[in-house]
């Protein structure tokens, strides 16, 4: 298995800076609907808790939120959300697959974010050059 992965920022357009470079992440999700992995490309966020996707991606999870998820208010810089949160679910980061808390934001125009609890503080994370590398040691 490999001991460490790298992913390229994301260039895009900024009406301040003229571009920026995120450190962007395709990770892959398990879905019960599929019986499979749905990929999605996340921002790896190191302020964020725990893992965060839009509404829609539950449904494309076989994750039905009214039973399974626990709905609670969150702060965060654009104010206070509504969001479900699943205890344990399948992620993979490259060739490694975690059981982490994964939340459900109640919108969609907001971007998928990579995690601190039980994904980024299980690895060794470096961000250089315009790549972000996970390794585990």
């Amino acid at each position: 298995m490999a001991e460490r992965v790298t992913f390229p920022f994301e260039q895009r357009p900024s009406p301040l800076f003229g571009s920026v470079y995120r450190p962007t992440v395709l990770v892959s999700c398990w879905s019960r609907k599929l019986t499979g992995w749905v990929d999605v490309l996340t921002l790896v966020d190191t302020g964020a808790d725990y893992t965060l996707l839009p509404h829609t991606y539950a449904k494309a999870l076989g994750i039905d939120l009214r039973h399974e998820g626990r709905a609670f208010a969150t702060q965060g810089i654009g104010g206070s959300e509504r969001v479900s949160l699943v205890r344990r679910w399948k992620l993979k980061v490259g060739p490694w697959t975690r059981e982490i808390p994964l939340g459900f934001i109640h919108r969609d125009d907001v971007p998928p974010l990579l995690g601190r609890q039980g994904c980024l503080e299980t690895f060794k994370l470096t961000f250089f050059r315009y790549h972000t590398t996970f390794a585990l040691r």
